[in-house]
């Protein structure tokens, strides 16, 4: 039966890596002394190891991957370093990659060592899924990947060693609350594991590009979560008994009080990370089993305050920057917390300050510092609220004004009336979608006939996240799971999971939105107080794409899922 493949040698010569004479030499210098064809010609120095493992890749249909394209990196929140550990890694050079079900991804730099495969198979509980590297990237990628996993686990498995020695001075303090020792809280908490369990828990989540921390106790355990493009992942966690002396450490740094567990307490400090500041927002919160804390992470250098890459559509950017560049009016953006309304403010007053506006903003807290504009912190202890805030800016001679968020109905009088004075005001409400915002200012007690005359759009928001350009995959939906949803493309795409995305399938946010414009038939719909479907359906009459249509139109273009819409999307607005 003739040869359905092709050998080793013939696929170096036909992709011209190795010329004919120099394959003979290494034929017969084989045939002399025995050993590998591939490895007599790396040592001869006809060809290097990567063009021999990428061919080696061909000849066996096996992925070739390398450390510069990023593709051995392997998956978070899988515990893989457990799976194979990292001794064996280095002895038998390979890499654990992913895991899905029963099958591992492994990298391997000899594909034909089939009793290390047998012996993967058996030692981890998988069928193993190969894929093929240089000797070289894979033992690089096993010391990035080990170190990094090695420090935080070591940190951990180091924490539970330490429990006799922790234990009974933790479970005094946590019982003595009225006579609790502030110099125990602080040797506790300035102890070298403490410290460097923060350290490293902080760190890990920078790495892995995480919006917060959540340090969770319960009654045997502490709950570690990241939140990761949205989406909240579960990280190993510290033993029990760590959990007040992590939080004193945490307090220490943001310069709260560390005595105080029975109420809430919000404070921040900062990070260096290579020449990169990275602000850390602190909130404690009282619970049954101690003091929940969150960390909001906030890297301002990673933050692009640009409206075109915010993920507007053309028809939806043209309308924003129309709306901005009006004279005096109210804009809103309305949507949950965590939507990115605060990013779109923002962008917006960066594509708008010059030297000929004054553009004040009061907030609460101010999170991004943008040169060229006056920024105010609230401070509600001392009176500095909102609404005092607005007043004294009445008296500033502003252009614009920026309010993070309207909250009271003193706010929302002052934003209208600034606006009817030939002021642009910005502001946030917390709506699921734009009709809706303003029917919730007039139940606040605005008054119609000051708000809609003021009103130049109101901005719903969301954000989805973005498939993974590396990974993701394109299929025919059936029209069993289309049902009434209508899509301009023949074929979608759905999330895969790769070692670029972590094995998540998607990496990265967008925005999705719907953009309402006041118009003639809105404003008489909002003055004899119709219903929000009824001012939804004239909206949409005037080509107000909803937050659905919005999401359904990036499907379509392939930048997320029809499940990611669905999960977001679905219920904040009418569909079509």
């Amino acid at each position: 039966m003739a040869r359905n493949y092709l050998r080793l040698g013939e696929i170096l010569i036909r992709d011209g890596l190795i010329t004919e004479d120099q394959l003979n030499s290494a034929l017969a210098m084989q045939s002399e002394k025995g050993g590998r064809l591939g490895e007599i010609l790396i040592e001869q120095g006809f060809i290097s190891e990567q063009s021999m493992i990428a061919a080696l890749g061909k000849q066996l249909s096996i992925p070739y991957v390398s450390l510069g394209t990023g593709h051995l990196k392997p998956a978070i929140d899988q515990s893989l370093e457990e799976l194979i550990v990292k001794e064996y890694a280095f002895k038998y050079c390979v890499l654990p990659l992913a895991r899905n079900l029963n099958s591992l991804t492994c990298a391997i730099s000899d594909p034909f060592d089939l009793i290390l495969l047998d012996n993967l198979r058996k030692m981890t509980g998988c069928e193993i899924n190969p894929v093929i590297a240089t000797k070289a990237d894979i033992n690089e990628a096993i010391e990035q990947f080990y170190s990094k996993a090695d420090l935080l686990k070591a940190a951990v498995r180091e924490s539970y060693q330490i429990e006799k020695s922790f234990s009974a001075s933790s479970r005094e303090m946590e019982e003595a609350e009225e006579g609790l020792s502030l110099d125990k809280l602080i040797e506790k908490a300035e102890e070298a594991p403490v410290v460097k369990l923060v350290d490293l828990i902080i760190g890990q989540a920078i790495e892995e590009r995480a919006s917060d921390i959540h340090i969770e106790p319960f009654k045997d355990r502490i709950i570690l979560r990241y939140r990761i493009d949205g989406k909240l992942f579960e990280i190993p966690p510290p033993a029990k008994h760590l959990h007040l002396p992590i939080l004193s450490r945490i307090k220490i740094l943001s310069n709260l009080n560390i005595a105080e567990k029975r109420l809430p307490q919000g404070g921040a400090f900062f990070v260096k990370i290579k020449d990169s500041t990275i602000d850390i927002r602190v909130s404690t919160m009282p619970t049954i089993y101690g003091e929940k804390l969150v960390m909001r992470i906030l890297d301002k250098e990673s933050i692009s305050l640009d409206l075109a890459t915010i993920g507007f559509d053309d028809k939806q950017l043209k309308q924003i920057r129309k709306g901005i560049k009006s004279p005096y009016g109210l804009i809103f953006l309305t949507g949950p917390t965590g939507s990115g309304k605060t990013t779109t403010l923002y962008s917006s007053l960066n594509e708008m300050k010059s030297s000929a506006k004054n553009i004040m903003t009061v907030e609460d807290p101010v999170e991004y510092r943008i040169e060229g504009i006056n920024q105010v912190q609230i401070k509600p202890e001392i009176g500095l609220t909102f609404a005092e805030a607005l007043k004294t800016f009445l008296r500033q001679d502003p252009d614009v004004m920026l309010v993070g968020e309207v909250r009271d109905l003193e706010t929302a009088q002052i934003c209208v009336r600034s606006a009817l004075t030939g002021h642009l005001v910005l502001s946030t409400l917390h709506t699921n979608d734009a009709p809706t915002a303003v029917t919730r200012l007039i139940d606040i007690g605005i008054e119609p006939y000051l708000l809609l005359p003021s009103l130049i759009m109101i901005i719903a928001q969301r954000l989805v996240r973005v498939l993974c350009p590396h990974c993701k995959e394109a299929y025919e939906p059936t029209v069993e799971k289309l049902g009434d949803i209508k899509i301009d493309a023949d074929l979608i795409y759905r999330a895969k999971g790769c070692e670029k995305c972590n094995n998540i399938g998607y990496k990265g946010r967008t925005s999705i939105a719907e953009i309402l414009t006041m118009n003639d038939e809105l404003f008489e719909a909002f003055m004899r107080k119709a219903s929000v479907r009824k001012i939804s359906e004239i909206a949409v009459k005037y080509d107000m794409g909803t937050l659905y249509q919005s999401g359904i139109k990036k499907v379509a273009e392939g930048i997320t899922s029809l499940e990611e819409v669905m999960s977001v999307a679905l219920g904040s607005t009418a569909s079509d």
